[in-house]
C-alpha cells in the first residue's frame, strides 16, 4: 500500500494507473511521507472525477427507481 509503483514492470505499472484506488492512496504516501508517484494534483482530479461519476450514478439509480420495491 505504502510503497512505490515505479519498481514494477512497465505492463503492471500502466495497469495500477487504470486504477482510481491508486491515486487515492498516492495522495495519502503524499500527506503523510511528501513522496508521491504522480503529482498530487492529478491525484485529486482522478478521485473527484470518479467521485463525480460514482455520485452520478447512484443519483440516475434512485431516480429511476432502480430496485426499490413499491
Amino acid at each position: 500500500m505504502f510503497y512505490s509503483v515505479k519498481g514494477l514492470p512497465p505492463f503492471w505499472l500502466a495497469v495500477s494507473h487504470l486504477n482510481p484506488f491508486f491515486y487515492m492512496i498516492d495522495g495519502f504516501r503524499y500527506g503523510f511521507f511528501a513522496q508521491s508517484d504522480v503529482n498530487p494534483w492529478v491525484s485529486l482530479a482522478v478521485v473527484a472525477s470518479a467521485l463525480a461519476l460514482v455520485s452520478a450514478i447512484a443519483l440516475r439509480m434512485l431516480a429511476n427507481g432502480y430496485k426499490i420495491r413499491n
